[in-house]
């Protein structure tokens, strides 16, 4: 049966409360909700229902929400909330690491979760599921590198998508990126990433040097404008830290010498200069 996949979301939540709480704020939304009640029907939802969002709870029978999320990032691109009592940030760290993309601490108000699903709703997502595990990736533009493995290759000092290739591309030296298939390529390698990893990588490919603050890139993951005036907590630029961390991990970059993303200490992050050898402003 055909669905609306931008109206379905999925609640993995064992607390029967809680999750008619969530049923009740999703059907307000004007979502259809898929319910389940431990990790594994979560991901056999997901996997059938492909939903815009999912909503994780940490302690799940089975396999927790943290394996939950790991095995619903190898098939979906939803959106995933993450939803827990357990507030330290250790736990904040490994429910993004995992690959949720907002991490909301319970007890939380039915007026701040619709808040972040209006947030989400608002940024662009591609409408096809992630390759499950041993399908074939999308081919590769034909002159975006020659490495055959997605760890940084320095004699590639450009990725320029081929002229007339079909979708909308981003490229800084041998990462390059395509918004309409939501394909990343690091020398010519697929890299799989979280919609809030892809969506952070896209917006600094696209102001290229300029510098963007954690604030701005907290912004962009709620659909704002940049410079508008919606306040930017501390939670929120944390976020940040921990998404570009694991955007970082995933596309072989790294703080100490980075070959793609700069920390301006300070005030935020933008790409590298194009040369060899460029280094962090702090």
């Amino acid at each position: 049966m055909t669905e609306d996949a931008t109206k379905t979301a999925v609640i993995v939540e064992d607390d029967p409360d809680v999750r008619s709480l969530l049923e009740e704020v999703f059907r307000a939304a004007g979502f259809r909700t898929v319910l389940a009640a431990t990790g594994l029907d979560g991901v056999a939802a997901v996997a059938e229902h492909s939903p815009v969002i999912t909503t994780l709870d940490i302690n799940l029978p089975g396999i927790d929400g943290f394996e939950a999320a790991r095995r619903i990032r190898l098939l979906s691109t939803t959106f995933i909330i993450m939803l827990s009592a357990l507030g330290e940030e250790s736990d904040v760290v490994l429910g993004l690491t995992s690959g949720a993309d907002e991490y909301l601490v319970k007890p939380f108000r039915p007026r701040e979760l619709r808040a972040r699903i209006e947030a989400l709703l608002r940024r662009p997502r591609h409408a096809g599921p992630a390759a499950p595990a041993g399908e074939a990736v999308p081919a590769a533009p034909a002159d975006v590198g020659d490495s055959a493995t997605p760890a940084r290759n320095p004699s590639v000092t450009m990725a320029v998508p081929p002229r007339g290739a079909a979708g909308r591309w981003h490229a800084h030296r041998d990462i390059s990126l395509d918004l309409d298939t939501h394909t990343v390529l690091v020398a010519q390698h697929e890299v799989e990433l979280t919609p809030t990893e892809f969506d952070l990588l896209a917006t600094l490919l696209e102001t290229k040097r300029r510098v963007r603050s954690k604030s701005d890139l907290a912004l962009v993951l709620r659909g704002e404008a940049f410079g508008s005036a919606p306040y930017v907590g501390e939670p929120d630029r944390r976020a940040i830290e921990t998404h570009m961390a694991n955007l970082r991990r995933k596309i072989g970059d790294s703080t100490a010498d980075p070959r793609y993303i700069e920390t301006v200490r300070g005030v935020g992050y933008r790409l590298t200069a194009h040369t060899e050898g460029a280094s962090a402003d702090g």
